[in-house]
């Protein structure tokens, strides 16, 4: 893995992926077992988690449904701090298992705006598998009850994370170099 350039900013290996395909074939794993008998929806965040979201489905082997939802937090290399929601929940969630399917979680805003939403949809149980985690930059009080890595506080790209769009198709993860 070589330093990429992405836009006009330089970036360093950071995950390589083998070392993503191990976590998401174990957090596949707890999945299958903790919903043995059951058939989950996974309610994915886009447009990040669309690369991770394809590479657990695929490993998960019971019935199961996939639906989207879309916000939008960042600017750039920094959140805005404020989430706009962009595709929202069509469907009925009542008595349904469901799995939010993130592909970062730095905040945590974004998933504690999702949860307020799924409040009052009945839902059966709402659990949590996120690809990485910032713990350092994490600000909000819910478990992450699926989590593949924890990561510095630093700005990444690759495997759908992206930078301004930008980024998302590099099969590894990369992190800022800073001038």
């Amino acid at each position: 893995m070589a330093i990429v350039r992405v836009k006009d900013k330089d970036f360093a290996p950071f995950i390589p992926e083998e070392m993503i395909r191990e976590a998401v074939a174990r957090l596949a794993s707890g999945i299958n077992r903790d919903y043995r008998g059951k058939e989950p929806l996974f309610l994915c965040i886009l447009n990040g988690s669309f690369i991770f979201a394809a590479d657990l489905i695929r490993r998960i082997d019971l019935p199961c449904q996939v639906s989207f939802v879309r916000y939008s937090s960042y600017s750039g290399t920094e959140s805005t701090h404020y989430i706009k929601n962009l595709i929202g929940l069509n469907e009925d969630l009542a008595g349904r298992d469901i799995v939010i399917v993130e592909d970062i979680i730095d905040t945590g805003l974004t998933i504690a705006h999702l949860l307020a939403e799924l409040k009052d949809k009945r839902a059966a149980s709402v659990r949590i598998a996120a690809f990485c985690m910032k713990p350092d930059a994490f600000k909000e009080d819910y478990k992450i009850d699926y989590l593949g890595l924890s990561i510095p506080d630093d700005f990444v790209v690759g495997y759908g994370l992206d930078y301004d769009g930008y980024g998302r198709n590099l099969p590894a993860i990369y992190k800022i170099l800073k001038p």
